[in-house]
């Protein structure tokens, strides 16, 4: 298994519209970055990834599910773009943020450290554990 970080805007897509899909999930579509569409390419049924709240927030506030691999994006016609699909699988007791992260010396290497622009990342098996104690819930 692999772990991610899926970044979303709240006011456009939030946590908790992810729950609100419930096991049916959502396209994690829109994404026209083609190293965040790479990852999304490496991604794997049954993979877990941060659900992780970009603008003012700036926090995991989530754990969700890769349930489809990667397929076109139904939001363009333009073949390049690909996405997966995802469902939540639980929140976060305590939401982890940014600033947390950086402070914390064993993730400056983590990615949302040092490219925090990338909507779709991948995330070591270290990292996970990390930001999952940090959160006060279960890998």
């Amino acid at each position: 298994m692999a772990y991610w970080l899926f970044k979303s805007e709240p006011n456009t897509w939030g946590w908790d519209d992810q729950v609100a899909k419930g096991d049916a999930g959502e396209e994690w579509d829109g994404v026209r970055n083609y190293q965040a569409r790479n990852f999304m390419r490496d991604m794997k049924v049954g993979d877990l990834g941060f659900f992780y709240h970009s603008m003012k927030e700036k926090s995991v506030v989530g754990i969700v599910e890769v349930i489809a691999e990667a397929h076109q994006d139904s939001t363009t016609d333009d073949d390049r773009w690909e996405c997966v699909d995802i469902k939540a699988v639980r929140p976060f007791k305590t939401p982890v943020s940014l600033d947390q992260i950086k402070q914390e010396p064993k993730l400056e290497e983590m990615v949302l450290v040092n490219n925090s622009r990338l909507s779709v990342q991948p995330v070591t098996d270290g990292e996970w554990q990390i930001v999952c104690d940090m959160g006060d819930t279960k890998p």
